[in-house]
């Protein structure tokens, strides 16, 4: 009986660092999530911040083509479906402008194929490199883990500013296309031709 009472008096300081241990687990633990918590409201804060700010941003004014231009790329089927996709604007949240950025990718890539024979012109496949470029950063940008909103919108401005060069380019192309060949001109390109000449 005395044995018992001995270990059982011996075994209370052990009992009480338990509890407390246990206890400050317990507080511990509460901290961790109360922490928790406040983290996530930060990070939920930076999120509609971000949102509201490529929101905002995000607008893509492309002006209309002269009606001959509009003639004469009617049956580019790719740039009809990247403007179309480009004035969409997404509205419910920032994985809606994510994916919207993968497909004006997508669809600006796609304008290389198809280009109409008359603006199948070195410049025009510039302009449309370019372009390209400038959306696929977009695309990388939106995508980062911490999205750099104000780099995004930058971009989203000269995207606006590559598209109107682009169709700058097309409707030169058109106009020059108007000017009469003057008699004897097209004789002098043929003679100027060194693809032409007669081999020694």
């Amino acid at each position: 009986m005395y044995f018992c009472n001995l270990i059982e008096i011996s075994l209370m300081p052990l009992k009480s660092f338990y509890i407390l241990l246990f206890a400050l687990l317990i507080v511990s633990c509460k901290d961790d999530d109360s922490q928790l918590i406040i983290e996530q409201k930060k990070e939920a804060q930076k999120k509609e911040v971000v949102f509201n700010t490529i929101n905002r941003g995000w607008n893509f004014d492309i002006s209309p083509l002269e009606a001959t231009t509009q003639s004469k790329i009617q049956n580019w089927v790719e740039w009809r479906n990247f403007l179309t996709e480009i004035n969409q604007k997404p509205k419910s949240s920032i994985g809606a402008f994510q994916t919207k950025a993968s497909v004006l990718s997508k669809k600006a890539m796609e304008l290389q194929i198809n280009i109409p024979e008359e603006f199948n012109k070195p410049q025009m496949k510039t302009r449309i490199t370019v372009l390209i470029t400038k959306i696929k950063t977009m695309d990388l940008y939106i995508h980062l883990r911490q999205i750099p909103d104000q780099k995004v919108v930058k971009l989203i401005g000269e995207i606006n500013t590559e598209i109107d060069f682009l169709q700058l380019q097309m409707e030169e192309i058109v106009k020059r296309s108007q000017i009469p060949v003057e008699e004897g001109e097209q004789d002098l390109i043929m003679m100027k031709d060194t693809a032409r000449a007669i081999p020694n």
